[in-house]
């Protein structure tokens, strides 16, 4: 890997961090700050080591490098102050790399930033789409056969792929009459290059944690989408225990809401088999329990809740945004609605804060779209099990 190493003089002034660009002036303090910014490159010149190469800023010459380039060796090399003009002189090392891009991190030019920003404001989408309007949603289930229930969710080129492994095991202490549910999410680093090294782990984490919360409710269960006390089998001995894995296969925005249709779908996909359990067994003993091949019992998924993610983009908001329009969110609110209207769970990320009564209109928006998301899933789900039923 060959590394280039540069140095720069900055000038005092504040200098705004963009394109390229020198600005063409006439002013005599602007030639003379030229001719000394040229004059002490030529000196920086004399001493530096080979392979240096020399960069200076004055009025109007801005400079910007590339967000994806990892930067290193930064250090301070020396300042002057000998004349009405100061400078400041930094050297470091910049590697160069294949540029890779995250869903959080998307290059777009000023043009195209205007373009989407523009058009939200528009209520016209670049996909044509409108403002709280969804992508085409397609539902496969029982795409895993090994497992008790799975599903595949596609919302525009996001894929996602959600299953459900039923094993049984003991109830903890603090509630012997609940079953436990847990969800862990991995992302395929084919799914997006960010995905690849520790950034696929902590958004596998990130996206892990909001769903539980999201569908779980608090540690105690309260305002749980799952029905944790119909996993119990024997209370306070034996439980069902429900391990919810995601893949995330392409990721193009949206993630949080596709993962939760995803695991909506796969738990109505999902069929717990019948225990019988055997009488004899008193006090600590383990009772013995017999596990039929033959018969299932659906799993209830009338409460379990959607996730509709609000992204406010300039002043508005959308649901269901793409990679490019998530680059330019200031925040984003994800809202568990269940089939009563009722609110789960939800989860801010984003950096800028929202006013209280903003954050109460997106709950309001959020319910109303919920409606149409479940009515929409639920049509999905009942043809891909009509035509899996079909095969």
């Amino acid at each position: 890997m060959r590394f280039l190493h540069f140095t720069f003089l900055l000038h005092l002034k504040p200098i705004s961090i963009t394109r390229l660009s020198l600005a063409h002036q006439s002013q005599p303090a602007a030639s003379f700050t030229f001719l000394l910014n040229l004059f002490v490159c030529f000196l920086l010149l004399r001493t530096s080591v080979p392979l240096t190469l020399t960069h200076f800023l004055c009025f109007g010459l801005r400079w910007s490098v590339a967000e994806a380039l990892p930067l290193a060796s930064f250090s301070f090399l020396s300042a002057s102050s000998g004349s009405p003009f100061l400078f400041f002189a930094f050297k470091f090392s910049v590697q160069f790399s294949p540029v890779r891009y995250s869903t959080g991190m998307v290059g777009l030019s000023p043009g195209e930033k205007h373009f989407i920003q523009g058009g939200i404001a528009q209520d016209i989408r670049s996909d044509g789409r409108k403002r709280l309007t969804y992508r085409p949603i397609n539902v496969e289930t029982g795409v895993i056969p090994q497992a008790n229930g799975s599903a595949r969710i596609r919302m525009g080129a996001t894929d996602v792929i959600s299953t459900v492994k039923a094993e049984l095991g003991k109830p903890i202490s603090l509630q012997p009459d609940k079953g436990k549910v847990s969800i862990y999410v991995d992302c395929s680093p084919t799914a997006a290059p960010m995905f690849e090294g520790r950034g696929g782990e902590e958004l596998s984490t990130e996206l892990s944690v909001a769903l539980q919360r999201s569908l779980l409710g608090g540690k105690s269960g309260a305002g749980a989408g799952i029905d944790l006390s119909s996993l119990v089998v024997v209370e306070g001995k034996i439980c069902w225990d429900l391990y919810i894995d995601c893949l995330v296969v392409c990721s193009d925005g949206n993630l949080l809401d596709a993962l939760g249709a995803a695991i909506k779908a796969a738990l109505s996909n999902t069929g717990i088999p019948r225990v019988q359990v055997a009488a004899g067994a008193s006090g600590d003993e383990q009772p013995e329990v017999d596990i039929s091949d033959e018969e299932f019992l659906q799993f209830d998924t009338s409460d379990i809740p959607v996730i509709v993610t609000l992204t406010k983009v300039g002043r508005h908001y959308i649901v269901d945004a793409t990679t490019e329009e998530e680059s330019q969110m200031s925040s984003a609110i994800s809202i568990s609605v269940n089939r009563k209207g009722h609110i789960c769970g939800l989860t801010k990320r984003g950096g800028a804060g929202l006013d209280p009564s903003i954050v109460l209109d997106m709950i309001s928006v959020a319910k109303h779209v919920s409606e149409q998301l479940i009515n929409k899933l639920d049509s999905e789900i009942a043809a891909a099990e009509a035509g899996e039923d079909e095969s």
